[in-house]
């Protein structure tokens, strides 16, 4: 793994959500984008090398809705940029990590992502990212 890519924010509220973190980053939101295939809409923050990711449900049903209402908002995952996805899902596999999808999907901000499961991760949503070259 390289670095961190970025943390996930669950939140109810988009909108001022963004507000608050512009502020409180001192920084603009660089993009706001939504994944359909998630139920999600996300906005990004740049910050050094890192980033933050807002995640608000667009459907009940979306894993962030279901996340919100089982733990309320705050922290939902971090991610982990690597250099070659499936080579890491395939270490990790070796290692008896459990992942969510065990072969990489298209995600926001241009990513290839695939998601560990916490209970192999000591209680924490982990993702793998990977940049798109296509």
């Amino acid at each position: 793994m390289n670095k961190i890519e970025h943390i996930g924010i669950a939140i109810k509220d988009m909108d001022s959500a963004i507000k608050i973190y512009e502020q409180l980053l001192n920084t603009k939101c660089y993009k706001v984008e939504n994944v359909e295939s998630e139920g999600v809409k996300t906005a990004f923050f740049k910050i050094g090398d890192s980033k933050i990711e807002l995640l608000e449900a667009t459907n009940p049903e979306s894993p962030i809705a279901k996340f919100i209402e089982k733990r309320g908002v705050g922290m939902h995952h971090i991610a982990f940029d690597v250099t070659d996805i499936e080579a890491e899902i395939e270490r990790l596999l070796s290692q008896d990590f459990q992942l969510i999808q065990k072969t990489p999907k298209n995600g926001a901000d241009n990513k290839k992502i695939a998601f560990l499961h916490p209970k192999s991760t000591a209680g924490l949503l982990v993702e793998l990212c990977q940049e798109r070259s296509d």
